[in-house]
């Protein structure tokens, strides 16, 4: 976001004083100015300041929740199921304009398994709702080994 600059001449109507006040404020420090060139720029917070204004309020930003999920004891392959799984809810039925993100990382070598989520709090818990149900759910996803039907 571009602030609005205004010339010493903008400021002196604005306040009805005449340029040499304005100048001055400058100068002892009362009115906050960027010179440029042979000009100062006063910036309309600054402004704002010198006059008493409130600066205008700032709505708060969305928030955002990151959360790390480590698994231990998970293999390769199970690992690349629950990195599919999770990908694909975070993937679907979410708002599009603020998807969650995901990442997984796998340290063969310590057998463990890193989820990585940044989004939405409501959306983010509901990922990690469905995590939990599928670590403690007897259903196979994390075994280690494939057993043919």
């Amino acid at each position: 976001m571009k602030e609005e600059m205004y010339s010493v001449e903008q400021v002196a109507d604005r306040l009805g004083l005449h340029v040499r006040t304005v100048r001055g404020y400058i100068r002892s420090g009362r009115l906050r100015a960027v010179r440029i060139g042979k000009q100062y720029r006063i910036a309309a917070t600054d402004l704002d300041a010198l006059t008493g204004q409130a600066p205008p309020a700032v709505a708060p930003g969305p928030a955002e929740v990151s959360s790390i999920v480590q698994i231990d004891g998970v293999d390769r392959g199970a690992a690349d199921r629950l990195g599919t799984l999770v990908l694909a809810s975070a993937n679907t039925g979410h708002d599009q304009a603020n998807p969650l993100r995901v990442q997984t990382v796998h340290d063969e070598a310590r057998r463990r398994l890193k989820i990585i989520i940044l989004g939405d709090p409501a959306a983010t818990a509901e990922l990690l709702h469905l995590l939990d149900a599928v670590l403690n759910a007897d259903n196979g996803l994390l075994d280690r080994e494939v057993h043919d039907a």
